[in-house]
């Protein structure tokens, strides 16, 4: 599978749990439930990251941008118009991080889907969460989920340090406004502004990967 493959197979992916959602307004409440309740979780378990001056835009962009409660569906449509254009532009290691971007969003609709089905009728708290996390498994893919976040996050560490990725894409601004890409080109800056400004990004996804991956093995040991 080529990139660009890889990429729009993610994003098919991600359409398609949309889809099974539309086709089942109650499943659909119950994953917009579980998003909001997931992300309540994050800013409970990094506020000392988001009280931070040095991490609180990096952390806002996780929390708002890689995994939120909201829809992405306009900024998917766009990217999925520009996947031969990135493909063909951008080096090979750019191309990589939005391969690892798509999949981490197919990814994480897909366990959200499952999730949501697992809770049924029950409102997500810590013990319904925990219960449903256990009765999904999935003990590697979430284990790749987390993988797939501290790739992109590593990856964007590294692309902020190009000055010419960086002019780049600011001068991308006004043709990305008339071809209709607004929503593209905010998440691009907002992740370049976010790192950019972080003066290194090592302890801040060292952080992530070891209280993800606790949490993680405390759900599944029913701790």
């Amino acid at each position: 599978m080529t990139p660009a493959e890889a990429i729009l197979a993610g994003l098919a992916e991600v359409e398609r749990e949309r889809a099974r959602r539309a086709a089942d307004p109650p499943l659909a409440r119950r994953v917009n439930a579980l998003k909001r309740y997931q992300q309540q979780r994050l800013r409970q378990t990094y506020a000392d990251l988001l009280a931070s001056t040095r991490y609180r835009q990096s952390a806002q962009f996780f929390l708002e941008e890689l995994y939120g409660p909201d829809d992405f569906v306009q900024r998917d449509l766009q990217f999925a118009r520009v996947v031969p254009a990135i493909v063909r532009l951008f080096p090979g290691e750019v191309v990589g991080t939005v391969v690892a971007l798509s999949q981490l969003h197919a990814l994480s609709e897909r366990l959200d889907t499952l999730m949501a089905e697992a809770l049924g009728a029950d409102a997500p708290d810590a013990i319904s969460y925990g219960r449903a996390w256990r009765a999904v498994g999935q003990v590697a893919e979430r284990e790749r989920q987390i993988a797939l976040l501290l790739q992109v996050g590593q990856a964007l560490d590294r692309h902020t340090r190009s000055r010419f990725l960086r002019a780049s894409l600011h001068m991308m601004r006004a043709p990305a406004r008339a071809a209709g890409l607004e929503a593209l080109q905010r998440f691009l800056e907002a992740g370049f502004d976010a790192f950019g400004g972080m003066g290194g990004a090592k302890e801040f996804l060292q952080t992530i990967a070891e209280r993800e991956r606790a949490l993680a093995s405390a759900l599944f040991s029913a701790a």
